[in-house]
């Protein structure tokens, strides 16, 4: 419950944001302020962070899973909705298949993969046809938002995939840790190239939006998900990802008035099938998950 109640209002949390804070300063302060918070943490309990040796695998994590996951999720709530983006997150599984098929040792896409892709991408084309017709501003702005959310899909699904090749640790906080600090440290050079520091103040609203992001959305929301795997099995927790989009939409709708209305829904359906196709396809009956995942996987499970 807590993942997806958190996970699922992360897509408002940034929205509102957004509001004072330009995109990769605000992704930046937010990955550095959670980073700093669990690092500080982990050091007053004793526990040693990942040698140097370790920290360039981190970076290029932080890079794929932050930067262009989280980043790219940021850029496209400047001009499509926190609910909408939900949704198009929802089809990260889609392009895990296509790296995860392309990569040697990686499962090939079945038949019935390859139909639930076509579903899911059929939902997405509902939603982008009729916006074409707009003014040429609008539709690149709308264009540019569903573009942004595919780059951050495939970008989470090369982060996963490369750290599920990586060697098992037990120091999955102190990795954690590294790795938002990676991304955060990206986030903020980026901003600083493109003069964001100028465009950046603060609102009460936009405050509190940014430290629950910090706080509550990264660091509360990565424990509960770790606990929860600890607890579940693997195949469970991630029903979370039917979940957060649903919360999303509804926040979205309630508290910014934003519009979802009958096509985006059958939309979100299509892509919702699709998703379960594909997921049920590569865990087929007699295989269960395993409990555990590989370090530095968690934070991969969730790009907003």
């Amino acid at each position: 419950m807590a993942v997806c109640l958190i996970w699922g209002t992360t897509y408002l949390g940034i929205r509102i944001s957004l509001e004072s804070m330009p995109p990769f300063l605000m992704g930046g302060l937010r990955w550095s302020i959670a980073g700093s918070l669990l690092a500080l943490y982990l050091r007053a309990r004793g526990t040693a962070l990942p040698p140097p040796s370790r920290w360039p695998s981190i970076a290029l994590l932080g890079f794929l899973l932050l930067g262009l996951g989280n980043g790219g999720v940021v850029i496209a709530e400047q001009w499509i909705t926190s609910g909408l983006t939900a949704v198009l997150v929802a089809t990260s599984p889609f392009w895990m298949a296509f790296v995860e098929g392309s990569m040697k040792d990686g499962e090939r896409l079945r038949p019935a993969g390859v139909i639930g892709l076509l579903i899911g991408f059929s939902g997405i084309l509902l939603l982008v046809w009729p916006d074409l017709t707009l003014e040429p501003a609008g539709q690149r702005g709308f264009l540019g938002g569903i573009i942004a959310v595919q780059v951050a899909c495939v970008g989470w699904s090369l982060g996963s995939s490369y750290s599920r090749r990586q060697k098992r640790s037990e120091n999955v906080l102190g990795t954690t840790a590294l790795q938002m600090l990676a991304g955060g440290i990206m986030m903020t050079a980026a901003g600083t190239v493109r003069g964001e520091w100028s465009d950046l103040f603060f609102t009460p609203r936009t405050a509190w939006a940014l430290g629950y992001l910090s706080t509550i959305g990264a660091v509360g929301g990565f424990v509960a998900y770790t606990y929860a795997l600890r607890h579940l099995s693997v195949s469970f927790v991630s029903l979370y990802a039917y979940i957060n989009p649903v919360i999303a939409v509804a926040l979205g709708v309630l508290l910014l008035n934003e519009p979802f209305d009958s096509r985006m829904a059958t939309a979100a359906a299509l892509v919702f099938a699709g998703v379960a196709i594909v997921r049920w396809r590569s865990h087929p009956a007699g295989i269960t998950p395993a409990p555990l995942e590989r370090p530095m996987e968690s934070t991969s499970k969730q790009i907003a």
